[in-house]
């Protein structure tokens, strides 16, 4: 399940891609279906195996060639291990949320992007984390690790976006039909995922996702805007210094 739109990212066959907070791969994959040369980081070590054993099979399998794979690596958003001007695109999904020093990762993420390069940003949605953070203490930081440290509004990650130095292109909400589900879980604890209730939603997510019906897309095409869990946003660093906006 994908949350970044590859078409607005303009990624092409052959170019250096980076998923930074990579977690279990979904978008790391996709972009080296598409032919990309793909980098996948993250911090934790569990994530970072699991992501290299699929690609693995993804490579014996000749899903993708060997081309696209570039590396999966455990490494801090904060002190990114690649050069200046490395990738053409990269991608960050449901990480900023997690980090107290944001402004440092998306100066980061700027740093290693080429000039005239894409970055795809996920956060959750204002007023759905909004609901989940008065619903569960247990769900945010600091009383759970790995827990959210802020909620943020589009005006907000939008600004910091170019405070970095980026030009913001675009932007749209995704996964309107997750938001109850994180409701639920709030509601009961966010553990408890034995809960009649959570169990029956999560089935019917999963029954979505795999089979993917006419009229759940409409759904969700209506209903993202207004209760989306995702939201999204696509920047560009400028091909000269000081030409953001």
């Amino acid at each position: 399940m994908l949350t970044i739109r590859f078409n607005r990212l303009g990624l092409r066959p052959g170019d250096k891609f980076l998923d930074a907070g990579a977690g279990f791969g979904r978008h790391a994959f996709e972009a080296a279906r598409q032919g990309a040369t793909v980098f996948a980081l993250d911090y934790a070590t569990d994530e970072v195996v699991m992501t290299r054993n699929t690609f693995g099979a993804m490579l014996e399998a000749k899903e993708i060639t060997d081309k696209a794979y570039g590396g999966v690596l455990r490494g801090d958003a904060t002190k990114l291990p690649f050069e200046d001007n490395t990738f053409d695109c990269v991608v960050t999904s449901e990480v900023l949320e997690h980090i107290q020093d944001d402004v440092t990762v998306l100066s980061e993420l700027h740093r290693v992007l080429k000039p005239g390069g894409s970055l795809g940003v996920t956060v959750p949605s204002w007023w759905p984390e909004k609901i989940n953070w008065m619903l569960s203490d247990e769900y945010h930081a600091p009383k759970s690790v790995g827990g959210h440290v802020r909620i943020y509004s589009a005006t907000e990650l939008k600004a910091k976006l170019r405070s970095a130095g980026l030009e913001v292109i675009d932007s749209h909400h995704a996964h309107a039909l997750h938001s109850p589900y994180w409701w639920l879980k709030c509601a009961v604890g966010p553990r408890n995922n034995d809960h009649s209730l959570v169990k029956k939603y999560r089935e019917f997510l999963e029954w979505d996702i795999m089979t993917q019906p006419r009229s759940m897309q409409v759904a969700e095409r209506a209903l993202s805007p207004l209760m989306g869990k995702s939201f999204v946003v696509y920047s560009r660093k400028p091909l000269t210094v000081g030409a953001s906006v």
